[in-house]
């Protein structure tokens, strides 16, 4: 997000969609409003901008009114911004210049000069210009000629604002900062620099920093002992915050602010710190002495972590999606055993975990339904394959996110969180995967996955820690949370309504490569796929099909070309399968070399199956382009395309790690 305090500093703005007024508490009903302006600019490829004021216009009309009460700061305002995620915040400096300007010179000269809006979303109610005369009919009156929108916020919408805004400040003045939370959206905040106090908390072993709030008109909660958030250089500590006159150290102190920060000795005097007020512990009170007032901070300090720690408890249960944890299982109770209790275990609060058994012969159904009644099973008639029994079971789901594991996959605690937060965080990532270590040796990557799947010019798949069959230590040298080209289906997290709009597996693939197929269309529509590596999962590798195989080989082979021909450009189709064709034979002849004769075999049998699907694959080819134009949200994003070919690099160039091929 873009902040701009000057009008002489902004930019052209592409199709700005804005809306205009002070939006003191940036609340709940203001937060519709700007998601509103958020939508509708995504809607026409434009940008959001939200045009508000500083000071506020009544500090410079009626300066010797000091009945205003502002719930924000200009500095918080334009943080709570940011976290709707706009594009712009134009703060526009309020002066008795700009009170002059007339209705017609405030739209022509300030509106369509400044900003050649493509569409306005503003109250019935607004009111601009010399003596409030311009009013939304007036801007009604001129859209057609300037060629902007004017979208109206119904009355009861400002009508609910307003009362929302009163009941704020009211809730703010009793006290009531919980009360004040559920209608603001968030923590009522103070902001204020760090001044020198008379260090008495100190000598008694709570150092408190004495806060100076700067806006005059910024409403201050009464008197009293609250727990709070306070946040220093984006670093959150817990505290204690104390409004009050310190009555057991002076008969006639002034009201002084001062916030005791658990677990924190720096020296931060001349420093800014935002204070979140999460609950109300107790009054201000007198003690015989320094020792009474000691022993009463210890109580209050236990009272407030104890707080602070529920709230973030439920914090977490109200932030988190809808979550479904689908393991597909065929003949793998011995995996189940070892590993299921921990995905129940590990799995966030109020987690789905279903079972899906492609008609299992061994005791897979019978053990989950007799040791985990917590846990769904889904029956499916017969072996459906990978991609087709996922498709079959997820059908069966309602939920935001779809999480896909195998049965041979150890997830630690919190191994989750940091992947749901990601993607919660970024709206444009369709699926993500956690770094996949190898389960029987924990140092190393392991290969369906490693810490990201890339994709080279010729359709050959490969890992951050792993090309073809090397894989690397792990050591941290991927730990950065990074774009890919396809995340792994042994632990896959996927928006789930995505999942099932860009069309879902390609169900005759029946087991591998239709991951990286799907991510494929989904980075076509304009979708990110990313790696979180803060999760961790120990992967056994082989456990649902063993890795070295004939028919793993087939599948990876007739797959690949099946991925290659819906989804390469007809530019380069052509080319890249005859390519593919010589390098396929010379993978041939390695296995000729080994004595793998029905590996030979599975590549040209892959050949011939994917020939003669040329009419179906040309009807998927087209039926997946449809899908994919409407999920579009942009070009086609090609992070994770790697130029080169990983086979020359590897084979001729001896280049056997990730970092080396860049």
């Amino acid at each position: 997000m873009k902040v701009y305090r000057d009008l002489k500093d902004l930019p052209k703005f592409n199709k700005a969609v804005i809306t205009i007024g002070s939006f003191d508490g940036v609340h709940c009903g203001h937060q519709k409003i700007i998601e509103k302006v958020c939508q509708v600019a995504e809607n026409i490829g434009g940008e959001s901008v939200v045009i508000t004021f500083h000071p506020h216009p009544r500090q410079i009309i009626y300066p010797k009114d000091n009945t205003l009460e502002l719930i924000n700061t200009i500095e918080e305002k334009i943080r709570l911004f940011e976290r709707i995620g706009l594009d712009h915040v134009v703060v526009v400096p309020f002066t008795i210049e700009f009170a002059q300007l007339s209705a017609d010179e405030y739209i022509h000269k300030f509106l369509i000069e400044k900003f050649h809006p493509a569409a306005i979303v503003i109250g019935y109610d607004h009111r601009f210009g010399l003596n409030r005369l311009g009013d939304f009919n007036y801007l009604k009156y001129h859209s057609a000629a300037a060629g902007y929108d004017l979208i109206e916020i119904k009355k009861q919408t400002i009508k609910d604002i307003s009362i929302s805004s009163t009941k704020i400040r009211n809730a703010i003045k009793a006290g009531d900062v919980t009360g004040a939370t559920e209608l603001l959206g968030y923590h009522f905040l103070l902001t204020g620099k760090v001044v020198h106090g008379h260090k008495t908390g100190t000598k008694m072993g709570f150092p408190t920093a004495n806060i100076q709030i700067e806006e005059k008109a910024k409403i201050i909660p009464p008197i009293g002992i609250y727990a709070v958030y306070v946040w220093h250089e984006l670093r959150k500590y817990k505290g204690m915050l104390y409004i009050g006159n310190r009555p057991t150290i002076t008969e006639k102190g002034e009201t002084t602010i001062e916030v005791n920060i658990f677990d924190f000795d720096e020296n931060i005097y001349g420093h800014s710190l935002e204070i979140e007020l999460v609950d109300f512990i107790r009054e201000d009170a007198k003690f015989k002495d320094l020792d009474g007032l000691k022993k009463q901070l210890e109580k209050d300090k236990q009272a407030s972590l104890e707080c602070l720690i529920e709230e973030e408890r439920e914090a977490v249960k109200k932030k988190l999606p809808n979550i479904s944890i689908v393991i597909l299982n065929y003949n793998t109770q011995k995996y189940l055993q070892q590993f299921l209790p921990g995905v129940v275990s590990n799995a966030p609060p109020g987690s789905r975990i279903v079972v899906a058994d492609n008609a299992s012969e061994d005791d897979s159904i019978e053990f989950v339904k007799t040791n985990f009644p917590r846990v769904s099973c889904l029956e499916l008639n017969k072996n459906h394959g990978f991609a087709q029994g996922y498709n079959l079971a997820l059908r069966e789901e309602e939920a935001d996110y779809y999480v896909l594991l195998n049965s041979d996959v150890e997830t630690p605690n919190g191994w989750l969180e940091p992947i749901l937060t990601y993607m919660e965080e970024h709206p444009k990532v369709a699926a993500c995967q956690p770094k996949i270590r190898a389960y029987a040796n924990r140092s190393s990557f392991e290969h369906a996955g490693a810490s990201g799947g890339w994709m080279d010019i010729m359709g050959y798949p490969f890992c951050r820690g792993r090309i073809l069959n090397a894989l690397e230590k792990d050591e941290g040298q991927y730990d950065d949370a990074h774009e890919i080209f396809w995340a792994t289906g042994a632990a896959m997290v996927i928006r789930a309504k995505l999942f099932h709009d860009i069309g879902e597996f390609d169900g005759d693939y029946f087991a591998h490569f239709e991951e990286i197929d799907l991510c494929w269309r989904l980075k076509k529509a304009g979708y990110g796929i990313a790696v979180v590596p803060q999760s961790v999962v120990y992967h056994v590798g082989g456990g649902t099909l063993n890795y070295v195989s004939p028919l793993k080989t087939y599948l990876n082979f007739r797959n690949s070309l099946y991925t290659l021909f819906k989804n390469e450009s007809k530019r380069n189709l052509f080319w890249i399968v005859f390519f593919r064709l010589i390098l396929d034979a010379a993978a041939g002849f390695l296995f000729l070399t080994q004595g793998k004769f029905n590996f030979i075999w599975m590549i040209i049998k892959a050949h011939l199956k994917f020939y003669s699907q040329f009419p179906n694959l040309f009807r998927k080819r087209k039926q997946y382009k449809a899908l994919i134009e409407k999920v579009r949200i942009g070009t086609w994003n090609k992070k994770g395309l790697y130029r080169g070919s990983v086979i020359w690099n590897f084979y001729f160039r001896n280049k056997k790690k990730f970092s080396e091929l860049f």
